[in-house]
């Protein structure tokens, strides 16, 4: 796990869901921490810190890349 870095936080899951699948069809090295916690009670997320991202060192850019363009081509995503 040491060589996994956090690159960004997330409340609830449903806000990293898109971005989970842009993750994996790249085939960046990454996963969730607390993501289970959180999904069982979603009130602990902030006394947890949040789900993090966690990629791997050798994909950080890439996953980077990934999370800047999720942000500019998908605005935050609103449930209507």
């Amino acid at each position: 796990m040491r060589d996994y870095i956090t690159l960004c936080v997330f409340t609830y899951p449903h806000e990293y869901s898109v971005l989970k699948l842009l993750l994996d069809r790249e085939e960046v090295q990454h996963f969730f921490q607390n993501e289970t916690m959180v999904g069982f009670f979603p009130f602990y997320s902030n006394a947890l810190g949040g789900i993090r991202l966690k990629v791997h060192h050798r994909d950080f850019e890439k996953a980077r890349e990934i999370l800047d363009n999720f942000q500019n081509e998908f605005p935050p995503l609103k449930i209507v």
